[in-house]
């Protein structure tokens, strides 16, 4: 982990084995904490995933919940995709899309641990502090650059890899942040004690 606002972390983390796309072809609740700890990159900048949130189709909070939109059609197609939208007309989102092709499922990054690239990152964001760069669905997407171009693409192969991790972290569980609807269920996950999360969980 990072000492300081300055450092970048004191090594680059070893990368467990490329994901496929076959990975997300299972439970969306299975997929979001397997993800905690995975390293995800956008032409070589990115880090270690800290937080993440599940959405099934069976969620009202899930974009999916009334159906297939214009939006939202990449979610009701095969696993192993991204879905990118913007969130309040001012910040993109990335998602990872589960579940077997109709399900409509999918894990909402949160935030992600620098580890390559922070360089860019920094340069994106106009700001130093290496804990908040990515603490947040907007901020990282902002950090990796991600944008609505980055949407429908496959999670295996350029720009976007996709690492599995190397060792299981201690998750935390919680509520998820910022929705109106099913706000009681306990779909998000989390490093426990991370620097990096976007809101503390309650343990």
């Amino acid at each position: 982990m990072a000492q300081n606002s300055r450092s970048t972390a004191a090594a680059t983390p070893r990368l467990g084995k490329p994901l496929k796309r076959s990975f997300f072809d299972r439970s969306v609740h299975e997929v979001a904490p397997d993800l905690i700890g995975a390293t995800f990159l956008v032409d070589g900048v990115g880090g270690i995933i800290v937080e993440v949130e599940a959405y099934h189709h069976t969620d009202p909070a899930a974009h999916s919940f009334r159906g297939p939109t214009p939006r939202n059609q990449i979610m009701f197609g095969p696993p192993g995709f991204s879905y990118v939208y913007r969130s309040y007309g001012i910040h993109w989102c990335v998602n990872f899309v589960c579940e077997e092709a109709g399900s409509a499922s999918a894990v909402l990054l949160r935030a992600l641990e620098p580890t390559h690239g922070i360089a860019a990152m920094r340069r994106r964001r106009e700001l130093d502090d290496v804990h908040a760069l990515c603490s947040g669905p907007g901020k990282l997407c902002e950090a990796l650059g991600i944008s609505m171009a980055h949407s429908e693409l496959p999670l295996d192969r350029p720009p976007i890899a996709l690492y599995a991790r190397t060792e299981a972290p201690d998750i935390s569980i919680g509520v998820r942040i910022g929705i109106t609807k099913a706000v009681d269920l306990p779909w998000r996950y989390g490093v426990k004690g991370s620097k990096f999360l976007s809101k503390r969980f309650a343990d």
